[in-house]
């Protein structure tokens, strides 16, 4: 008989405010990471610090905020009023603590001293904060949340406003790397949110004078531009909307109150609703949804009275209601967007001739896919059924509705040795697996119709949910997992180009990631070491010294079950897919994948000589 478990006084425990952030990170700040995707921790805890630099902003108080990142270390610096020098611990290490929870001075506000700064605090291993104001400072350090050392009130002549400096607890965020593009977008997109504000960050100025307009500018080609971008603005409310001439799906870049709600919520649920019923009226036609609001490229910022969001990262909006005297949050979209967005069509014909156009070919298209769609669709659910292609992940085969969860990864592989290793040692909970058979086709170039035809892109876009808009994208992180040789490599770059071709925004939103895995494992009796590199091979053997056994992994189907759980758990390496902001889509496409040039033979012959001379060294 086994003998009962004893629950007495000592099994209750309570945690202070810094070791339960600690020991759940997760409820503050969301996934960890290692910073190889924009919503890992590493970037929360800027943003974090970062918010509360704009609410002074907002308030009126401060045009101008510094960032250093050097290494691991933050350095955030406004010239706002400064936290109230009596006050400078205890907003950074007292819950329950700040000035968003006086309504009356920040009704819309992003941070200010919430949770968001005592979760840095507790998250780094050097945290410092100083304020300046009325011609005094006082300063505060921190370690892992404890308080290290608290300077006296003294004179300055220093600017008021605040500092911030701190560096991720490296136990907790493992082999992060602060990533210069992730960083670069963040910011852009506060100053896109604040016009008139400047941020330097590394000594690099950033600066909008249009807001959202700025925002599709930079997202959207001017050649790829369907029309001239329509900008709308509003009280508490800014809208920019085109529609792209070669994209097929829906993109839209929301935000709340400042924060970037990437998995949308009521008010971008709103407003495709609103973009729909003002189309359809103004056109006197009943017009498809989907017609009107293929290819738009859009950007809608709202600000509401003490918004709802969905989780503490604030990346979907849940509040229904805007607050005060307003109506609710889709009642005031819609009326804005049906008063502006049908005064705009009428003063400009030719913007509204263009977007006719665009609807009648979509509809066009559509009718010409049905039957093929029809049959694609059935073709991906008995294939889902028998799980022939994918192997879904616990959090969707419970709940299909269920929202995109921050953890959640797709791994597309080839071949049944590879994908049979990573299924067995995955996270059932969170990882999923897709099964590619052979090389994909190239689809540089062809129409949305080779993706209903074609089996693997079909089911690929059942699996990923993202036929019409990726705001029902089913996996956060979508990794390519192949082979580290010649076919691996060209598989890689069919699959980029089929994302490219008909679904950009699953890169220009940081979802599309490479898998690495080592190419080598060096051992002896006491040690293990997996090298991703020539020169982490040299390192690996110089350290084991004698002569330790080495292997070259050439293919991830060599690699057991055993060892693969190391390279895709806590341990994964992931190199995200970007996009060179400098060239349009079907530049990259036709460089790549179009046909034969002398240029690209020029750039394979250049680089081959490159990587060649690097092993060599």
């Amino acid at each position: 008989m086994s003998q009962e478990t004893k629950y007495t006084e000592d099994n209750i425990r309570s945690l202070d405010w810094k070791e339960h952030i600690r020991m759940r990170p997760g409820m503050y700040i969301g996934k960890l990471g290692d910073g190889s995707s924009a919503d890992d921790g590493i970037y929360i805890l800027l943003k974090e610090v970062l918010d509360n630099s704009i609410d002074e902003y907002v308030m009126g108080a401060g045009k101008t905020i510094e960032i250093s990142i050097q290494g691991d270390k933050v350095i955030v610096r406004d010239y706002g009023r400064g936290i109230p020098l009596g006050k400078v611990v205890d907003v950074v290490s007292k819950m329950n603590t700040g000035g968003k929870y006086d309504s009356r001075a920040f009704k819309k506000s992003v941070g200010l001293n919430g949770v968001g700064t005592k979760a840095v605090n507790a998250l780094s291993t050097y945290f410092r904060v100083e304020s300046t104001r009325d011609g005094k400072s006082a300063s505060a350090e921190f370690e892992k949340g404890n308080l290290t050392n608290q300077e006296k009130l003294e004179e300055t002549s220093r600017r008021k406003g605040t500092k911030v400096s701190f560096i991720p607890d490296a136990s907790i965020f493992k082999n992060y790397k602060y990533r210069t593009e992730y960083v670069t977008k963040m910011l852009k997109n506060y100053v896109y949110l604040n016009p008139g504000l400047t941020i330097i960050f590394n000594g690099e100025k950033y600066f909008s004078e249009n807001g959202l307009k700025d925002l599709l500018s930079d997202n959207i080609n001017q050649e790829d531009r369907l029309y001239p971008i329509i900008h709308l603005l509003g009280e508490d409310i800014e809208i920019a909307i085109t529609h792209s001439k070669t994209q097929y799906s829906e993109e839209y870049h929301s935000f709340v109150n400042g924060q970037h709600t990437t998995q949308g919520g009521t008010h971008q649920a709103a407003f495709r609703e609103a973009v729909v019923k003002t189309v359809r009226e103004f056109y006197g036609k009943n017009y498809e949804a989907s017609d009107i609001r293929k290819s738009i490229v859009a950007a809608i910022s709202l600000k509401v009275m003490e918004p709802v969001f969905e989780s503490q990262t604030k990346t979907k909006l849940g509040s229904t209601e805007m607050g005060g005297d307003f109506p609710t949050v889709r009642t005031y979209i819609n009326d804005f967007v049906k008063t502006k967005l049908d005064n705009f069509l009428h003063k400009n014909s030719d913007t509204a001739e263009a977007l006719q156009r665009k609807i009648l070919q979509a509809e066009r298209e559509r009718k010409d896919l049905s039957g093929i769609r029809k049959l694609a669709r059935e073709r991906a659910k008995k294939a889902s059924l028998h799980n022939k292609k994918l192997r879904d992940c616990r959090i969707h085969l419970t709940d299909s509705k269920k929202d995109r969860n921050l953890e959640s990864t797709l791994f597309i592989t080839e071949g049944d040795s590879a994908s049979g290793s990573i299924t067995k040692s995955r996270d059932v909970n969170t990882q999923a697996v897709f099964s590619l058979r052979g090389k994909p086709l190239n689809s540089y170039n062809m129409s949305k119709k080779i993706v209903y035809e074609n089996e693997e892109f079909n089911l690929l876009q059942a699996a990923l949910n993202i036929e019409e808009s990726l705001e029902d994208l089913r996996y956060n992180n979508i990794v390519i997992a192949t082979d580290a040789d010649v076919d691996g490599m060209h598989i890689r770059l069919l699959l980029i180009t089929f994302f490219l071709q008909f679904f950009p925004e699953v890169i220009k939103e940081g979802h599309l990631y490479i898998l690495q895995t080592p190419l080598f494992r060096v051992r002896n009796k006491k040690e293990t070491i997996y090298c991703y590199s020539e020169q982490e091979k040299k390192d690996a053997i110089e350290k084991l010294s004698g002569k330790p056994e080495i292997t070259r992994f050439k293919g991830l189907g060599e690699i057991s079950p055993d060892e693969f759980v190391h390279f895709i758990g806590d341990d994964i390496r992931l190199d995200p897919v970007m996009l060179d902001k400098e060239k349009s889509i079907e530049e990259l496409l036709s460089f790549y994948m179009g046909k034969n040039t002398p240029s690209r033979q020029e750039f394979i012959i250049e680089n081959l000589k490159v990587e060649l001379d690097a092993v060599e060294d």
